[in-house]
């Protein structure tokens, strides 16, 4: 065992009464039985790509959804599972650490102990380096005392490399089989659960007895489908990171010359970022979604800054022309009333304003995300990043030689195993910053801008917040989805990802069950000419935030008031206990999920559809039945011919 995982931390009181909190776990996963119901077989939500990803996954593609059940149910065909041989389980980091990542670990280790005290849990160290150096580390309750209820992945260390090639993948299944693991559960986010999808096809297809679990945990909020409503680690993320910027809020309300440009981190999806403005309402926000929707240059993104920057000075002007009017009115009545204060404060000009940036930003602006991808393209084909600059196409050398120097030296970075770029490393805030500065100063010059100097102060708000002591929420959250692990275990499932929903209500009432990761994945498409199309490799893919979706509407509604008030808003420091200990994220509660409870409500009714039409029912039963099942199923038929552009059947 290495020196640095495992070893007793040195904690502080808040860590030690931490440390001592015991999450709650739902009524299906109570007890030492296991009940699961299967229900259909489940389909990937794009039906284009069906075909594709049964094709890649013959073995784990189709598998049905299975729900645990309360000792309550009666539900005649569910599967009673009493008795529990000892099992051993792996358990490995992988991606970013997210908080919360620890509790999984605590849950799983508490789940297999209760069923059995022979079975052994081992932790791998140093995330995938370790999986395949096989290096080990037992779990243990002395181990484990000082890591429930913490922040950072430090018990066992974690890597961002993928598990993906051939070479790879062969020596993660040696692993398992030297270890003799009947199981092996993956901590991540897209990219770890779509490498345990494909261990979980390899080992079925080479006849390995290590069944294979992933578990979605991510800060960035972008592990989301139909049945996964978040991530553990993304409310924290948030809370932590929306103190912040209202801290800086206050700040640029009372200092009232500096304009805060904040970029987030996130990866590409911009959860977290519309998370912490509904949380904190700063002045603006520019999420990637809308600037791909819209196909937003850099020009366009600095206009509309520009534009807010001046609307806000310009506000505060005709504020002033109003209170200067209230005060003369009121000098010649000789009146002297306390809130012409008041007024003044309120009619200043508005030369302070706080923007949040997404760190995926620079990939969905158009013109920088091409220059990205040739870029990427030219690392690829073994050219050093001192000779790149100059094998660029002319349109990219271009806006290459445009660019301020920082931020060329930023985009030059070797890209990420993934093959997406360096997010974290480029400073978009101060790109954009830069930018704006150099638009007011002429606005100014024209006289088109009549505001103050313009001044910047930019952050970046990523490290901070993700080794933050975990959230009331994500410590039960991951806790529990540790129980399921052992549920999916002890079901026998494989290539299954542990899911908890209905996540918005009380604990007691969360829904718990598995899904394929198959089913959660897609297909992407790339045109390359009139009738060629590049089809890529099936993959659980990030999702991004919904423009449709009620979080953003929520937004959309508020933004016209939050770029011209300033409404900040301060939630205040994570609390643990108390006012806001059980406040979960906003952009989950405002959204009705549950999708898991909903597909067994369906299976409910078409069983009681069969239960009531036999043969032998009325005539107008019958009638009555085929009326109504020929109008849904062609409701259904359009709905899902026109998601995916074919012709209704």
């Amino acid at each position: 065992m290495d020196s640095d995982y495992g070893v007793p931390r040195e904690l502080s009181e808040v860590q030690k009464k931490r440390a001592l909190y015991q999450p709650e776990v739902p009524p299906c996963l109570q007890g030492t039985t296991v009940r699961v119901e299967y229900g259909d077989a489940a389909i990937a939500a794009d039906p284009a790509g069906a075909h594709v990803i049964s094709q890649a996954f013959p073995h784990t593609y189709g598998q049905p959804l299975a729900h645990f059940l309360r000792k309550t149910a009666v539900v005649p065909d569910a599967k009673v599972i009493s008795e529990h041989p000892a099992v051993r389980v792996g358990i490995v980091f992988c991606g970013r650490q997210s908080p919360g990542g620890h509790n999984v670990v605590w849950g799983l280790y508490e789940a297999i102990k209760a069923h059995n005290q022979s079975s052994k849990l081992v932790g791998f160290l140093g995330g995938s380096d370790g999986l395949l150096a096989q290096k080990t580390l037992e779990i243990t309750d002395e181990v484990l005392s000082s890591y429930k209820n913490q922040g950072g992945y430090d018990m066992l260390g974690r890597t961002k490399d993928q598990i993906r090639t051939k070479e790879q993948v062969n020596g993660a299944m040696a692993s398992c089989q030297a270890l003799k693991l009947d199981a092996l559960v993956i901590i991540g986010g897209v990219t770890s659960n779509t490498d345990a999808a494909q261990l979980a096809e390899t080992f079925a297809e080479a006849k390995c007895a290590t069944k294979v679990v992933g578990v979605p945990v991510t800060l960035n909020g972008d592990l989301k489908n139909q049945f996964v409503e978040t991530t553990v680690g993304f409310d924290t993320i948030c809370k932590v990171n929306s103190q912040l910027i209202s801290n800086v809020c206050t700040d640029a309300l009372s200092a009232e010359k500096y304009y805060y440009f904040i970029r987030l981190m996130g990866r590409k999806a911009s959860h977290v970022a519309l998370e912490c403005t509904l949380q904190s309402h700063p002045n603006m926000v520019i999420l990637g979604e809308e600037v791909a929707a819209s196909k937003l240059t850099i020009f366009d993104i600095t206009k509309q800054i520009c534009d807010a920057v001046q609307a806000r000075a310009e506000k505060g002007r005709s504020l002033s022309l109003v209170y200067d009017m209230v005060e003369h009115h009121l000098t010649l009545l000789s009146f002297k009333w306390p809130f012409v204060g008041v007024l003044l404060i309120l009619f200043t000009d508005k030369n302070h304003g706080v923007i949040l940036i997404p760190e995926g930003l620079v990939e969905s602006i158009p013109e920088l995300y091409a220059l990205l991808q040739e870029i990427h393209g030219l690392h690829g084909r073994g050219v050093s990043a001192e000779n790149i600059s100059s094998q660029l196409s002319p349109w990219a050398s271009a806006l290459f030689e445009f660019l301020p120097p920082f931020i060329r030296k930023q985009l030059l970075l070797h890209p990420e195993s993934d093959d997406s770029a360096q997010l974290s490393q480029i400073e978009t805030e101060k790109l954009l910053a830069q930018l704006v500065e150099t638009e007011i100063n002429r606005r100014l010059k024209e006289g088109t801008y009549k505001g103050k100097k313009f001044n910047a102060i930019c952050h970046f708000f990523g490290y901070q917040a993700r080794g933050a002591l975990p959230s009331k929420f994500d410590c039960d959250y991951a806790y529990v989805l540790g129980h399921v692990c052992y549920h999916i275990i002890a079901a026998g499932l494989n290539g299954y990802m542990a899911t908890v929903t209905n996540l918005k209500s009380p604990v007691n009432k969360w829904r718990c069950g598995a899904a394929p990761i198959s089913s959660m994945m897609t297909v992407k498409r790339w045109s390359r000419g009139p009738s060629a199309t590049q089809i890529g490799k099936p993959a659980v893919h990030m999702a991004s935030v919904d423009l449709k979706g009620k979080a953003y509407e929520l937004l959309r509604q508020s933004s016209s008031s939050f770029l011209l008030e300033d409404i900040y808003r301060n939630p205040g420091p994570l609390q643990f206990e108390g006012p806001g200990a059980d406040s979960k994220p906003i952009s989950l509660c405002v959204e009705d999920q549950d999708y898991m409870g909903r597909i067994k409500k369906l299976q409910e009714y078409l069983e009681k559809v069969k239960s009531i039409v036999k043969p032998g029912c009325s005539q107008d039963v019958l009638k009555a039945a085929l009326s109504a099942m020929a109008s849904v199923t062609e409701t259904l038929n359009i709905m899902t011919s026109s998601s995916t552009g074919q012709t209704p059947l």
